[in-house]
């Protein structure tokens, strides 16, 4: 692959930058809008199709599934058939499937076609991230990562909204018709000003691509649907373990001893890149698992119709877009690290905000807690991308960037899986402790105002005192799982060590600037 990560900020011109730019921020977008776009729609599609729940959830997995499995090889075919020619076909696979989705009539082609989706658009955002920092020289790279994180981070934070809007107003399949005018503009923009890279003669690790695929296929089928079967008192979920933990182990033994492996093990070797793929889980852990829980918390314990639960989102991508391109001017000027640090603590200080949270929040608090953990985001994530890759040859960027951007996915998968567990288990225990000190003999209960509604002596009385009770488990158990991510946010912190600068920089007290010098 060392010929598909060749140096575009020499091939293509200076003033086709700002073009090129627009063209792959245009195509991540799309694929990252997608990511939870859809969810909002899930119960229109659940009534149009007549599908169970278990069923209607498999045309969320099934694009997940397909995604992650075909993230990795995003580097071998960048190299393997011109990264320019794989980014048109991904592009152009991805807004196809869409179209199909949209028309699909059926439970069998929504999912099918999803798979489609998935498979296509694995490989926009990593090759998106290539193109990027090997259109901008090194000096720029901190920009570049700004623009690109707009689109990575943004876009899964207005999918709700947007979905939420299209499906109020339009219906359902124009969440999926959305990206056929955005996908024609990336297409004819990347065929027009992107060069192609040379391309490279290497094989594909068959062996290797199919351990890893059925290592992360069999992981997301258990994150995807271990809450519905009851995790490993299900066979399928306990089988499915199996078969992802001894894939991985077979895996990792052949890219240890195979010649030209599907991964090769010298990425490992580079410190700020393996500190780099920790990071990156744990803000994927961070970022769409906040979405997770806030969505369900607006809807349910708030009473907040999906559009306007879709606008109180829409602060914290505010707040990510400016804090990217904020903290893309201080690259180069302020360390690293510092940068890192002070996302970090407007992360993990909103997190605590949002323990407060109870279903009589104001909307100023969701607005303010949104914008801050939106600009600790970006704070985050624009120098960590730039400085995971800045120690890593050009030859190396697609084939990373590719790992780079899966880590992130799984971080997603396991912090969305993980806190919808502990939710429902803190809620049925914060109900039984609740409920313990509930009784007919309880003075609270007589007093003046509350027999009225939570008689225990009624039908309607103990039925309102139970949906009562269950409201304030459910607010103890979301307001856990905060606690729980800003505990995540916290234990990033040693990973600051790690960080250093490339050998070879320049000269200077400042890590950042040489490591984007």
């Amino acid at each position: 692959m060392a010929e598909a990560g060749g140096n575009g900020s020499r091939a293509d011109p200076a003033g086709n930058r700002g073009i090129i730019t627009v063209c792959v921020m245009l195509a991540t977008i799309m694929q990252a809008l997608d990511t939870t776009i859809a969810n909002v729609a899930l119960p229109y599609m659940q009534g149009n199709m007549s599908a169970s729940q278990d069923q209607i959830n498999w045309v969320l997995t099934s694009y997940i599934v397909a995604a992650a499995i075909m993230t990795p090889p995003t580097g071998w075919l960048a190299g393997r058939f011109g990264r320019k020619r794989v980014l048109l076909v991904a592009v152009a696979g991805f807004t196809a499937a869409s179209v199909l989705c949209g028309m699909a009539q059926s439970l069998g082609q929504i999912v099918l076609f999803r798979l489609l989706q998935g498979c296509f658009g694995a490989s926009l955002v990593p090759l998106s991230q290539s193109v990027l920092l090997s259109t901008y020289p090194r000096e720029r790279h901190g920009w570049a990562m700004a623009i690109w994180g707009v689109g990575v981070m943004v876009g899964p934070i207005l999918g709700p909204t947007l979905g939420g809007w299209l499906t109020e107003y339009y219906t359902w399949r124009w969440v999926f018709y959305i990206n056929v005018p955005v996908g024609a503009l990336a297409f004819a923009g990347i065929s027009t000003f992107l060069t192609e890279t040379p391309r490279s003669t290497q094989r594909l690790d068959w062996l290797g691509f199919a351990l890893l695929s059925v290592s992360i296929g069999a992981l997301q089928l258990v994150l995807d649907r271990g809450e519905q079967l009851d995790w490993f008192g299900s066979t399928e979920i306990i089988a499915e373990a199996i078969a992802s933990g001894l894939a991985f182990y077979l895996f990792l033994v052949h890219i240890a001893t195979a010649d030209n492996p599907f991964v090769s093990p010298a990425l490992f070797r580079d410190r700020n890149f393996c500190a780099g793929l920790c990071f990156i889980f744990m803000v994927g852990v961070v970022l769409l698992t906040t979405l997770a829980l806030l969505t369900p918390f607006l809807q349910d314990l708030m009473n907040y119709p999906v559009l306007t639960a879709g606008l109180m989102l829409a602060p914290r991508g505010v707040g990510t877009m400016a804090g990217m391109l904020m903290v893309g001017r201080l690259i180069g000027m302020v360390d690293t690290r510092a940068i890192i640090l002070f996302g970090l603590a407007l992360t993990a200080w909103a997190l605590w905000d949002m323990t407060g949270f109870t279903p009589d929040v104001s909307e100023a608090t969701l607005v303010r807690t949104g914008v801050v953990q939106g600009l600790g985001l970006g704070f985050i994530f624009v120098p960590l991308s730039a400085v995971t890759f800045s120690t890593l040859a050009p030859s190396r960027i697609p084939e990373a960037a590719g790992l780079y951007n899966l880590m992130r996915n799984i971080g997603s998968s396991i912090g969305i899986s993980v806190t919808a567990t502990l939710l429902d288990q803190h809620t049925q225990i914060s109900h039984s402790e609740i409920a313990a000190g509930i009784t007919a003999t309880n003075a609270q209960l007589n007093a003046p105002g509350v027999a009225s509604w939570w008689s225990p002596y009624t039908a309607a009385g103990r039925a309102a005192l139970d949906a009562e009770i269950t409201r304030q488990a459910t607010t103890i158990a979301y307001i856990d799982d905060f606690k729980l991510l800003m505990y995540v946010a916290l234990l990033a912190l040693p990973l600051l060590l790690l960080l250093r600068k490339p050998q070879g920089s320049s000269g200077g007290t400042d890590p950042a600037a040489a490591a984007m010098d």
